[in-house]
């Protein structure tokens, strides 16, 4: 089937009833990141995705031909699996912590690469809270590397990895949407050899969704409802927090009916100053961090095969917390 009838099936009537095969999505796809159509063509496409929800067999084809232009990063010797945020939301409404996150693993010993924009498009990235931090985005995929090896974290920008999903990222300005491409973008595969995928479930790719796609392609990955789809957890309110294998799926949280009884000490302001401030301050042991990302690192250290004990990882992540409450 041509590109020009996959269109046509995706603008008919029944467009949101159509689901396009692995085979069509790849075709798509690949098309989209190669240069292979036209400007007005391209806008049309991504607005026709955008205005559906992505079906299990489109995102193995969209996986399969992010996969195929991507560089790939090795996990660091005598490692277990490296863990793998994307990034690529600015948050409005909440403070973004999901360098907190990362640093924490850090300090535990567990490789984190967390790729994404630099741009926050009126809010604020990660990536603005990772340079008040010092962590500079990596210019080279053999920098990203280097820092990985070194100092057991990278943050590096989707045009590093794939410079043709960052072309498509980059139309979100002059477009005014960009979700379907965004939703992608967090599952680039960073790595060639296993490694931990930490997804935030958003309105395109929802949580029953990616818990399939996770299973079908091989992956090992931690499924939660992230925070304007990023992916940490809310700080006030833990989400269910899920271990997907190809063996399966395993529910290591459930999601906390209402927000907790005793309000956290968040960062008095979001800006990207302030929430720095407040991570420098939390990994100092100066104010404690939230239980719901207590949880959520415990479960990231669980996922990356650091121990085979979830209970093990709750009381390893309370002591390197100063939390207690999480054992």
């Amino acid at each position: 089937m041509s590109l020009m009838q996959v269109m046509k099936r995706l603008s008919g009537e029944a467009a949101g009833a159509v689901e396009l095969s692995e085979r069509e999505a790849f075709a798509l796809l690949s098309a989209m990141l190669d240069g292979g159509m036209g400007e007005l063509e391209l806008g049309a496409a991504l607005a026709l995705l955008e205005r559906r929800p992505v079906a299990v067999a489109e995102l193995l084809g969209f996986g399969a031909a992010l996969a195929q232009r991507c560089s790939r990063l090795a996990p660091p010797a005598a490692s277990g699996r490296p863990v793998v945020f994307g990034s690529y939301h600015g948050l409005r409404a909440q403070p973004h912590l999901l360098p907190l996150v990362a640093l924490a693993l850090q300090r535990l010993g567990v490789p984190v690469v967390v790729h994404g924009a630099l741009d926050g498009a009126g809010g604020v990235a990660a990536a603005y809270v990772f340079r008040e931090l010092g962590i500079l985005p990596c210019a080279s995929p053999l920098i990203a590397q280097s820092r990985l090896e070194e100092h057991k974290l990278a943050f590096v920008p989707a045009a590093v990895l794939a410079p043709g999903l960052a072309d498509l990222l980059a139309l979100k300005g002059r477009l005014g949407f960009g979700a379907f491409i965004q939703a992608l973008a967090r599952l680039l595969p960073v790595f060639a050899a296993d490694a931990l995928l930490v997804v935030g479930a958003n309105p395109v790719t929802g949580s029953a969704v990616l818990r399939e796609y996770l299973a079908a392609s091989g992956l090992t990955g931690l499924l939660l409802d992230g925070v304007e789809g990023e992916a940490f957890a809310d700080p006030r309110r833990r989400p269910r927090i899920e271990y997907v294998t190809p063996d399966g799926c395993k529910v290591l949280f459930d999601a906390e009916v209402a927000v907790l009884k005793h309000p956290v000490a968040l960062p008095a302001e979001h800006d990207a100053h302030t929430v720095a401030d407040w991570i420098r301050r939390a990994l100092a042991g100066e104010v404690p961090v939230p239980l719901p990302l207590v949880n959520q690192i415990a479960c990231c250290l669980y996922g990356a095969g650091y121990t085979d004990d979830m209970n093990q990882a709750k009381a390893i992540v309370a002591v390197e917390t100063g939390s207690f409450a999480a054992a």
